[in-house]
């Protein structure tokens, strides 16, 4: 399981150092601001899709998109 944790700039230095003492993390690093910023815009990309697939949202085709342009 990968887990996303946010830590404040000022205590990043110690939070890594926690999270690479507990013997069951596999791998500590840190993420930049793009890097979060993109991973939580793909979060909702995948949410949006799966209500999609649900049959709970209507998603804009193809055409609809570039008609608006």
């Amino acid at each position: 399981m990968k887990v996303i944790v946010e830590i404040p700039d000022n205590e990043a230095t110690f939070g890594m150092k926690v999270l690479k003492s507990l013997a069951f993390i596999k791998k500590a690093k840190p993420m930049s601001a793009a890097a979060a910023g993109l991973w939580d815009e793909l979060s909702e990309a995948a949410v949006q899709v799966r209500l999609h697939k649900q049959g709970k949202l209507k998603l804009k085709t193809a055409q609809d998109l570039l008609d608006e342009l």
